[in-house]
């Protein structure tokens, strides 16, 4: 029997994109970035929602045609129903209910935390892959947020500990700003960080009970060596620029991996995956081979192409769901905040 074929649909942000999936493997995946916003300092929402108007109907058009099948092909359509912002979701929740009306297919809302969790199951043709075996820890690290997940099955997923304020990504970029490296500022940060020193400059480190995150500490701590370094040389970041990002990477990484070891230890699971935009820091990357060889630990660390928001993640999600009758009906809402 064939494994069903999905076409996955994502707009929850910027990043308009859609796959088509043949059970886990990857026939096609297709983003279409919007660059406007980098002149902004961040996201803006109206003009995000305006651009996926302007790319979805292409990009459909082109995963479907790099997959090499036809639209009557299609066994089932999934999409970002949520989080992220409205007006975004609502172009992709719009055209996947449509598509799925004219063909006739079922259709199947997928939680876009869950869906980067669920891409290391993701495997193209004739490439050596192994995916983790339940239950496994997800490090989902991203702009928007910064959680430890247990799972147990793709359909049963328990946050242990969250940020309570700032997310690592949000950090890094909010750091970035200030230092006048633009928008995003996570891949600068990665960039300069590998040409200074880590332990140049020491950041405050958050004292949270239990396994959940804190970054606004450290936020305000770079913020203030900034202050009281100007005030002593107006060229201060511009001379230490880059050990500034490779001091902040490294007490981000720091505090990501003391709670994630602890998760470990305490439920005792040593299959442990990275997920979400921050995956691509490379340092971190470095950090989880680390565990690797020193606490025994099996890792599984995402290609680049699965780290940024994509519909391949979505599409693979959706087969899970398809596979267990999971379909939505179309009068569901998108949403814009919610926990895995």
């Amino acid at each position: 029997m064939k494994d069903a074929i999905i076409l996955g649909i994502e707009s929850s942000c910027d990043d308009t994109s859609a796959s088509v999936v043949a059970g886990c493997k990857l026939l096609s995946n297709v983003i279409a970035s919007q660059a406007v916003h980098s002149a902004y300092g961040g996201v803006v929402p109206e003009l995000a929602s305006r651009a996926h108007q302007q790319n979805i109907v292409p990009v459909v058009k082109q995963a479907i045609e790099k997959a090499g099948i036809g639209m009557k092909d299609i066994d089932a359509i999934g999409f970002t129903r949520g989080p992220g912002l409205l007006g975004s979701l609502l172009v992709g929740n719009g055209f996947a209910k449509g598509l799925s009306i004219s063909l006739g297919i079922p259709l199947v809302e997928v939680n876009h935390l869950q869906a980067h969790v669920l891409a290391h199951f993701l495997y193209e043709e004739g490439e050596s892959h192994e995916s983790p075996n339940f239950p496994y820890l997800c490090l989902l690290v991203s702009g928007g947020n910064s959680q430890i997940i247990v799972v147990r099955s793709p359909f049963d997923m328990e946050v242990m500990g969250q940020t309570i304020d700032d997310a690592a990504g949000e950090a890094f970029d909010k750091c970035a700003k200030v230092m006048g490296l633009g928008y995003p500022g996570g891949p600068v940060i990665n960039r300069l960080a590998t040409e200074g020193n880590p332990k140049a400059f020491s950041f405050a480190r958050p004292r949270v009970p239990g396994l959940d995150y804190s970054f606004s500490g450290l936020k305000t701590s770079f913020l203030y060596t900034l202050r009281d370094e100007l005030a002593k040389n107006p060229n201060f970041v511009e001379e230490r620029r880059a050990d500034l990002a490779a001091s902040l990477q490294y007490t981000v990484i720091e505090i990501l991996m003391s709670k994630l070891r602890l998760a470990s230890k305490q439920l005792g699971v040593k299959r442990v995956a990275l997920a979400g935009g921050v995956s691509a820091n490379t340092g971190l990357r470095a950090a989880f081979e680390a565990h690797r060889d020193r606490y025994g630990w099996q890792i599984f660390i995402p290609k680049f192409a699965y780290t940024t928001d994509n519909a391949a993640m979505v599409a693979v999600t959706a087969y899970f769901k398809y596979k267990a009758g999971d379909f939505c009906p179309l009068n569901l809402p998108p949403f814009a905040r919610v926990t895995v």
